[in-house]
């Protein structure tokens, strides 16, 4: 393979260098992610396992699964899963953790488990970033953006949904009802008999969801804006931009400072417009920056 650039040899006894500091540059985004959370008090901010048991199998440090979510986070890794993968593959990860490879439940618990305190390490660096002068303009754009839930559209239910579930099993339970007739009119035979028993089990199941769809409809008239979601009790369905599609989800209100392009302050709502969001955001960002005056920048919606 002569004047063409060559790879190493696959078999070579060693693949990465001795030191991982060598793989990794000076102005890589992980020696800020180290440094940052190093100087954290994570159980001052409330993180759980923060002091070790002396009994037990041993645990991951907080603050190691920490950097491992900044990093998802800083990167559009969102997943657990993918979160897991990239600790054993991604170098940068395996400086920043030391090599370290903790498992999706181990992650998905850590956020689960600490969201509170993970809200204040969010204002804490807000808070570093006004000290360093980033925040300095007091100006702010805000929107608003739609965050699926792991809800499925299915398994969410609206007075729209629920009547056409029940009308589209009406329809199903009429259909088996007149082959049930068209059944009896012809000549009794074994083919005739198990075709019979299984148009009354369809039925039958039929009648079944519609009771259970009777019990949802209850319920959700008792909610207080007529809706319910049964994998996710607060996801809510929403319109988006798209031309009759939506999502089951939550809308993730924004405010981003508008010379560094840095996120101020956030909230989770599930309301599925923006209307209404504009004076309370904007009241949380002149908050988050201390200032006398704010210039916000929104959209029409």
């Amino acid at each position: 393979m002569g004047r063409f650039v060559e790879g190493a040899d696959r078999s070579q006894l060693t693949l990465l260098p001795e030191c991982l500091e060598d793989w990794v540059s000076e102005d890589n985004a992980v020696h800020v992610i180290d440094a940052f959370v190093e100087a954290l008090d994570l159980h001052g901010m409330g993180f759980e396992r923060v002091i070790a048991k002396e009994t037990g199998r041993p645990s991951y440090h907080p603050a190691v699964l920490l950097k491992l979510y900044i990093y998802g986070y800083l990167n559009r890794v969102q997943s657990s899963r993918r979160l897991e993968r990239e600790a054993c593959r991604n170098i940068e990860v395996m400086w920043l953790i030391g090599r370290l490879a903790p498992d999706h439940k181990t992650i998905a618990d850590f956020r689960k488990d600490n969201g509170a305190a993970i809200r204040k390490v969010c204002a804490k660096f807000v808070a570093l970033c006004r000290q360093m002068g980033l925040l300095q303009t007091p100006s702010v754009a805000i929107d608003g953006s739609k965050f699926k839930a792991v809800n499925n559209r299915d398994r969410n239910f609206t007075h729209a949904k629920m009547a056409r579930r029940m009308a589209q099993i009406e329809e199903s339970v009429g259909r088996y009802l007149r082959q049930l007739d068209s059944a009896d009119r012809q000549e009794p035979s074994e083919a005739i008999s198990i075709k019979t028993t299984r148009i009354k089990e369809k039925i039958a199941r039929l009648k079944q969801e519609m009771s259970r769809l009777e019990v949802l409809d209850a319920q959700m008239r008792n909610t207080p804006d007529q809706q319910i979601s049964l994998t996710d009790p607060d996801a809510r369905s929403m319109a988006t931009s798209g031309r009759g599609s939506g999502v089951v989800g939550y809308n993730v209100q924004v405010a981003v400072d508008t010379e560094h392009h840095l996120i101020v302050t956030h909230e989770v709502i599930n309301v599925g417009n923006d209307r209404g969001q504009l004076a309370r955001m904007s009241k949380q960002a002149k908050e988050v920056l201390e200032a006398d005056k704010l210039e916000a920048v929104a959209d029409r919606g």
